[in-house]
């Protein structure tokens, strides 16, 4: 069962229901589920605004080989996506975007050469934002839990690539980073706060954490957005947001939020110690 959590002290007594699903909608990715039946729902805090994953179906493989061949095809077809996304005009690509964002904001707190920074990208999936920093001179290593993820990785980013739990990850084994990103990432965990806090230990004394977060606002929309795809076992507010900062041990440097080229509803936050 799905246990989504933030750590509240209020235990859920704030939660009422916000969407069912007794089907797959329209867009989501088609996940071999094993036969389990497709009935699932989200719950909205009314305290903070933050949506919550209520379901029974057993995602434990889905990152470990079905998310790959289900959302990318295969690992043959995670070179041409990672082409085509570079290659978009910057106003096409969401990318481009969070790449600038954190040019912007650490040349603020680093000085303009900037280059040698250290970056630590967590979840980085085809390597689409680990590729462009990496062009900028940007020392990276990324983590993937999927080990063919990491091997694209590292033959077509050409970064260092680890097939691991970022859990157990330490500074003696990898070192410490000024920078630490989680790209659409902790929506997937069931523990987010956990994830966070343990960043924490490989960060330098003055480094950041970046976070991007589906944002509920999508709900407007209706329940057919994909920032309410079965994959996601929260949806965030600015409110939570702010929370799964302070609850992880960090400060809300700057908090902010966009409608990105792709139609993604999206809340994003740097994070320092």
């Amino acid at each position: 069962m799905v246990k989504p959590t933030l750590h509240c002290p209020c235990e859920g007594r704030y939660l009422e229901r916000a969407f069912e699903y007794d089907s797959p909608p329209l867009g989501e990715t088609p996940f071999d589920l094993g036969g389990q039946e497709y009935k699932r729902a989200y719950d909205r805090c009314s305290l903070c605004g933050h949506w919550f994953a209520n379901h029974d179906i057993n995602l434990s493989n889905l990152y470990k080989k079905e998310y790959v061949d289900a959302t990318y095809g295969g690992i043959t077809a995670m070179a041409e996506r990672l082409a085509k996304i570079l290659a978009l005009t910057p106003e096409k690509s969401d990318n481009a975007g969070r790449v600038s964002r954190i040019l912007n904001f650490v040349s603020e707190r680093f000085g303009r050469n900037c280059k040698k920074l250290t970056l630590l990208d967590v979840g980085a999936g085809i390597g689409v934002f680990p590729a462009a920093m990496k062009a900028l001179g940007w020392q990276v290593i990324a983590v993937e839990p999927d080990p063919r993820t990491a091997k694209h990785l590292q033959e077509h980013v050409g970064i260092q690539a680890m097939s691991v739990d970022l859990l157990t990850l330490f500074p003696e084994q990898i070192g410490l980073f000024d920078i630490i990103t989680f790209n659409k990432v902790l929506e997937h965990v069931e523990d987010p706060v956990t994830l966070l806090s343990h960043a924490r230990c490989l960060l330098k004394p003055k480094g950041y954490c970046y976070v991007e977060l589906p944002d509920v606002s999508a709900a407007i929309e209706g329940t057919e957005r994909e920032e309410f795809f079965i994959e996601h076992h929260h949806v965030f507010s600015s409110t939570s947001l702010t929370l799964i900062c302070t609850r992880s041990g960090f400060s809300l440097s700057k908090l902010g939020g966009l409608r990105e080229p792709s139609g993604k509803y999206t809340l994003y936050g740097f994070l320092s110690c």
